[in-house]
């Protein structure tokens, strides 16, 4: 294990140039040069992010010029793997780069500086990120999947839950130079089942999660609390049928310009099932926001 995570923090840490890559074709400008979508979720960058096969957990830098995300392949013998994969823009073009087996779900802080692995963590530094770390006790006893950050440095994060879907989301706060012991977030977030792929906005306006409620679309659906005036969260929205379906929709997240809504969706019943990532206007949450 000590060899895997000294061969992983190699990866890491040399120059993008040092790796085999592919240009991509004609692809420039912001969001690999994509035609926005409206208000009904399209595929992700199909055939360069979104293929036939399962992608998962798309991030961007806050300067939109790096886009992480997992994706799964087959080798030679048809054993299938994860894999971390990287898109860069230089400036006249993206650049694919895988950078490792998979470590966890990525998510870069809205400074930019930290990319969060769930319980595990890389900084930015010159070379372009450090070497994996851990956050340590007391995170290191809950079995993080994800794990996202507002500007305030507040950590908001679920755990793998049982069969019975008891996964609690819970939130830590960054206080004086310290951070706060983890705490469960209200009943408001923390009812039904699977509750799971926590986002917090980067101005702790609102909480995106997904789980099953009663009255839901389907497997899982994707819901959103709204910081209300005297700092709780509203009763949980469902995004409604634009978003959730009958199939599973999870791991939500809006982009650092604020523009856009991400989300995974498996597209067929195949017992692994096929992944993908959508997005959309993220109109769609203003619509949901509360008038003051």
């Amino acid at each position: 294990m000590k060899k895997f995570y000294l061969y992983l923090a190699l990866l890491l840490t040399v120059n993008a140039e040092s790796h085999s890559f592919d240009q991509l074709p004609a692809r420039t400008g912001a969001y690999l040069g994509q035609r926005p979508p409206g208000i009904t979720p399209e595929p992700f960058a199909p055939s360069i992010v979104t293929t036939e096969n399962w992608e998962y957990g798309g991030t961007f830098t806050p300067e939109l010029n790096e886009f992480y995300f997992i994706r799964e392949v087959a080798d030679v013998d048809g054993v299938k793997k994860q894999e971390f994969v990287v898109l860069k823009n230089d400036g006249s073009q993206w650049i694919e780069t895988i950078v490792s087996p998979r470590v966890g779900q990525p998510f870069i802080s809205p400074s930019g500086q930290t990319m969060h692995l769930g319980k595990k963590y890389m900084e930015r530094n010159e070379a372009g990120w450090s070497e994996v770390k851990r956050l340590g006790s007391p995170f290191a006893e809950i079995r993080i999947m994800r794990l996202t950050a507002s500007a305030k440095g507040t950590y908001v994060f679920d755990e793998i839950g049982s069969s019975n879907g008891d996964g609690i989301i819970r939130y830590s706060r960054f206080v004086d130079g310290k951070r706060e012991a983890p705490r469960p977030l209200s009943k408001e977030i923390n009812s039904g089942k699977f509750n799971a792929h926590p986002f917090i906005a980067a101005d702790e306006s609102y909480i995106i999660w997904d789980g099953r409620r009663e009255g839901g679309f389907g497997h899982s659906d994707i819901y959103i609390s709204f910081r209300q005036q005297d700092a709780s969260w509203s009763d949980a929205i469902n995004l409604g049928d634009e978003i959730n379906t009958s199939a599973w929709e999870a791991s939500a997240s809006v982009t650092p310009d604020g523009k856009y809504l991400f989300f995974n969706r498996k597209i067929d019943s195949s017992p692994q099932g096929n992944v993908d990532i959508f997005w959309v206007d993220a109109q769609i949450i203003e619509a949901l926001r509360p008038k003051q």
